[in-house]
């Protein structure tokens, strides 16, 4: 029995869930050709000869910007992914770009590389020695920095 070897699995919370496409609303959340994606624009089309009224989702990733569309009948369901978003302290970044970042138990972590338009900002808040918290969303095995707040903002 000592020869058996388990591989190491997550937490079991899935990525996405299903929900049904008619209920899908505007500023919701989906996945759009494997993508999360907020809905910018949704509209349904009327049920034709073929029985199923047509919902056209337009949505922007929420990682990087860009724009997709797709076609679903209503009827059928679409994942939605499970967003986390948590705020961190920042406590130093090194000359790579990583940040170390704790949370309000005091663990911390040096594993999320700086990186897009906050760049710059942040960068500038750090070396002003300014205490700044980092808001971090993950999503679909993505997870990146997306805003920011000074300390004194955080209540």
């Amino acid at each position: 029995m000592a020869d058996e070897e388990f591989e190491q699995v997550s937490s079991g919370a899935s990525e996405t869930f299903p929900m049904q496409c008619s209920a899908l609303r505007k500023n919701g959340l989906v996945v759009l050709k494997g993508r999360p994606c907020k809905i910018v624009e949704m509209s349904t089309s009327k049920t034709g000869k073929h029985g199923h009224a047509k919902v056209h989702l337009v949505g922007i990733d929420i990682f990087s910007g860009k724009k997709y569309e797709d076609i679903c009948p209503s009827t059928h369901n679409m994942d939605v992914p499970n967003v986390l978003r948590q705020e961190l302290q920042l406590v130093n970044i090194d000359d790579e770009g990583y940040m170390e970042l704790m949370d309000d138990k005091g663990n911390t972590r040096q594993d999320l590389k700086l990186e897009g338009d906050l760049k710059k900002d942040i960068m500038d808040k750090f070396n002003n020695e300014e205490t700044i918290y980092v808001a971090i969303q993950k999503a679909m095995g993505t997870e990146t920095a997306v805003g920011f707040k000074n300390m004194s903002d955080k209540k």
